[in-house]
C-alpha cells in the first residue's frame, strides 16, 4: 500500500510540475497539438498507478518526452507562422456583416443549431446584428455585434465615471490581505475605521472585504457555522 501511495506522488507532482512550466495558456486555451498531449499524458500517467510492477521510468520518461516536445513546438510555432498554420490552422469567419458564411461552416463541420447557440452564449439572439463570428484555432466563437447593436458607453453618453481601479481583496475568510491593503495606500488603522463605521467589529467576522482605490468597498460577512 505504501508502494502505492508514493508511486501516485511521484507522478501526481511530476504531472504537476510539467503543466505548471507549460504556462497559463495552455492551461486556459487547449489548442490541437496540447489535446493531443493532454490525452496521452492521461493515458500514459495510469499505467504506473494501475500496475506496481511497471517501473516508474516508463512513466516519467514518456511524460518528460511529452512535456519537452511540447514547449520545443511552442516555442518554434512562436517564431514561425507558417508552422503556427499548419499546426493550429486559422481563425474562420462563420458570419460576415450578417450572412452567414456556408462554406465555412461545412469546412469547420459546424451546424446552424451550434452556431445559434454559441450566439445566444453571448446574449446575442438576432443574427441580423451580427457582423462577425470568428471561430478561434482553440475552438470559442468570438462574436462582433454591429456598432448600433453595442450599449452606449459613458463617453459616448458624455457621463463622467470616477475610475476606481480593481478592487483588491483586503480581507479573506477572516485574514487581511497586508500586502493589498498596503498597495491601496491603507493601513491596520484604516481598516479598523472602516470596520468600525461599517459597524463591524473584528476581520475575523468578515468572509471577504474588497476595496478600491476610490475607496469603495464591498463586505460580506461570514454565515453562522461557516
Amino acid at each position: 500500500m505504501a508502494i502505492v501511495i508514493i508511486r501516485t506522488g511521484i507522478i501526481y507532482f511530476a504531472l504537476l510540475l510539467a503543466m505548471r512550466l507549460m504556462g497559463k495558456r495552455q492551461l486556459g486555451e487547449m489548442e490541437l497539438s496540447e489535446f493531443v498531449v493532454a490525452s496521452l499524458i492521461a493515458d500514459l500517467a495510469s499505467h504506473p498507478l494501475q500496475d506496481v510492477g511497471i517501473p516508474m521510468a516508463n512513466g516519467l520518461v514518456p511524460l518528460l518526452t511529452l512535456f519537452c516536445f511540447e514547449v520545443l513546438i511552442a516555442g518554434l510555432s512562436m517564431k514561425s507562422i507558417r508552422l503556427r498554420t499548419l499546426l493550429f490552422g486559422r481563425p474562420s469567419t462563420l458570419v460576415t456583416r450578417g450572412v452567414i458564411d456556408q462554406r465555412e461552416m461545412h469546412a469547420n463541420r459546424f451546424t446552424v443549431d451550434e452556431l445559434l447557440q454559441e450566439l445566444r452564449k453571448q446574449g446575442m439572439f438576432d443574427l441580423s446584428q451580427v457582423e462577425y463570428a470568428v471561430l478561434e484555432t482553440d475552438g470559442r466563437l468570438n462574436v462582433i455585434p454591429f456598432p448600433a447593436a453595442l450599449p452606449p458607453t459613458a463617453e459616448q453618453m458624455g457621463v463622467q465615471v470616477p475610475d476606481g481601479g480593481c478592487p483588491l481583496i483586503v480581507i479573506s475568510e477572516g485574514r487581511v490581505i497586508e500586502k493589498n491593503l498596503k498597495a491601496l495606500g491603507h493601513d491596520a488603522e484604516w481598516l479598523r475605521e472602516e470596520l468600525k463605521r461599517r459597524k463591524k467589529r473584528e476581520p475575523k467576522e468578515i468572509y471577504l472585504m474588497t476595496v478600491n482605490r476610490a475607496g469603495q468597498s464591498y463586505i460580506a460577512e461570514k454565515e453562522a457555522g461557516a
